[in-house]
């Protein structure tokens, strides 16, 4: 099933969970990761099932080599490379091309989706413990307003992600992220030391100015309907898009 949010602005937001397609166990049943260890038919298969529910073009969309850092590309079509080529290592991607879907992977990590569509951009990041702290939403903004957006006028959309009360750390992990994201500082339901990382991207996100948010109510690590790697390590991968089409 995907979770899909239209507004009348012409800005449109996906989110999937881990139902509807082919893998099989443990990557059962959606998984739309191609870099995890499941068979690269059955992925192929699942992104193609998941577009065309979304009315894209399975070739379509752009899919990132994420490796937990800041860099951003700008796109203008899918990466030209070769037969199982690997994209380039990015965790966020941006574009200004209308009906372009951006595309991020996660298991636990948050994903974090932007959208300004009076200038008709749109961005898409991978934001996990390292990239919070590497600072890949602000770079994603960033690159974003060098194509002519605003951040007051930015929506923002944060899809199903390990929440606060679950993301348990060593307490010196949780000093260092919080040194740099004070928000991020959490204890778990338990009483531990914790990470939340949804928390600090709605707080960097406000800190640039955008302050027309929405974030997940799903905590991967509690719904057996979504991926989460903490729980199940050798897992599937969960998929959000973005896109902006003229109304």
């Amino acid at each position: 099933m995907i979770a899909r949010h239209d507004t009348a602005s012409g800005a449109h937001f996906a989110f999937t969970d881990r139902w509807g397609g082919v893998s099989a166990v443990p990557y059962a049943a959606l998984n739309l990761g191609g870099a995890v260890g499941d068979d690269p038919d059955a992925v192929r298969t699942n992104r193609e099932r998941a577009a065309k529910e979304l009315g894209l073009d399975p070739g379509g969309v752009v899919w990132m080599n994420q490796v937990h850092g800041r860099d951003v590309a700008e796109v203008e079509g899918p990466w030209e490379t070769a037969e199982n080529a690997e994209a380039p290592p990015v965790d966020a991607v941006v574009t200004a091309r209308e009906g372009l879907a951006l595309a991020v992977l996660t298991a636990d990590c948050t994903p974090v989706l932007l959208a300004d569509p009076v200038a008709g951009v749109v961005g898409a990041a991978h934001a996990g413990r390292p990239g919070l702290v590497a600072g890949v939403v602000p770079a994603a903004v960033e690159a974003m307003t060098r194509l002519g957006a605003r951040p007051e006028r930015m929506l923002a959309r944060t899809g199903p992600a390990v929440c606060g009360r679950c993301y348990e750390v060593p307490e010196r992990m949780r000093d260092e992220v919080a040194a740099v994201v004070p928000e991020a500082y959490a204890t778990t339901s338990w009483g531990t030391p914790a990470i939340d990382t949804p928390a600090g991207v709605r707080a960097q996100l406000a800190a640039l100015g955008v302050t027309r948010w929405e974030q997940s109510s799903v905590c991967t690590l509690e719904s057996e309907d979504h991926f989460s790697y903490r729980r199940e390590k050798t897992t599937g991968r969960l998929a959000s898009y973005v896109w902006w089409e003229a109304s």
